[in-house]
């Protein structure tokens, strides 16, 4: 799945790769987490514009978001039947820009958090859904998911989910749901080929969101990380707390 992710390249770099109007400004995310802002390029009134959306989708049918799961992750095999995606997958498709992300490796009865990267280096594009929830007070709320599939070949060693990425070449047809209907897009719903992502162990200072610097993405050796284990494993666990129930495939949480 996809719980954490980074943006690094620059704002110019961002728009002159996805071809949107405005001009936005922002700093370098080194651990962007669900409920934040994110950046999502969609396409309006026949241009590609960029928006701001909080990361984690509300349905529009939802009465009350504090009743209803964080749905940040969606999954491709379900996405043209799951009601809280179906309609997104029609007409809200969007793209999420990245630089890489983080996944988590069960190692030894342990996390070991991974930095995860186009091979190539430089910008890549999920796919994602978006929503815009209507609240009872008119309030209004963009929210987006990133959608995943079943991971192959080399990365599936990491973890079972990888997030989907649209190449360049296919942003058009994946954006436009007038040309390119829900089933024809979900042709675009690939998991990556051997070779195409590279990637490196990296300190557990990843899991806290409050830790958002350069450092969190460079590795770390076998010795460090063995270390940060040993201390993790002298903290007190603390207890988990059950997420609500929403029928979301256990692609709502974090790890």
């Amino acid at each position: 799945m996809c719980g954490r992710y980074v943006i690094l390249s620059p704002p110019e770099a961002m728009r002159q790769a996805f071809g949107y109007a405005e001009q936005p400004n922002f700093p370098p995310r080194y651990n962007v987490a669900p409920t934040q802002p994110v950046p999502v390029i969609l396409l309006e009134n026949g241009g590609r514009h960029f928006r701001l959306m909080r990361w984690g989708l509300i349905p529009v049918w939802v009465k009350d978001p504090r009743q209803f799961a964080l749905l940040i992750n969606a999954r491709a095999e379900t996405v043209l039947d799951k009601p809280a995606f179906r309609n997104a997958m029609k007409r809200r498709r969007c793209l999420l820009p990245a630089d890489g992300y983080y996944e988590w490796r069960q190692s030894e009865g342990r996390k070991q958090p991974l930095f995860i990267r186009p091979g190539h280096g430089g910008l890549m594009a999920f796919a994602g859904l978006a929503e815009t929830w209507n609240g009872p007070n008119g309030e209004e709320l963009d929210t987006v998911a990133i959608i995943t599939t079943a991971a192959r070949g080399d990365i599936a060693t990491l973890h079972p989910r990888v997030p989907v990425t649209i190449a360049p070449r296919d942003h058009a047809r994946w954006l436009d749901g007038n040309a390119v209907d829900a089933g024809g897009a979900t042709l675009l719903l690939r998991a990556p080929e051997n070779g195409e992502f590279v990637w490196h162990e990296v300190s557990v200072r990843v899991n806290r969101v409050v830790n958002d610097d350069e450092q969190l993405i460079m590795p770390i050796s076998a010795e460090q990380a063995e270390s940060e284990a040993k201390q993790a494993a002298r903290k007190p666990v603390a207890r988990k707390v059950a997420p609500a129930a929403s029928g979301n495939d256990g692609q709502g949480s974090l790890f």
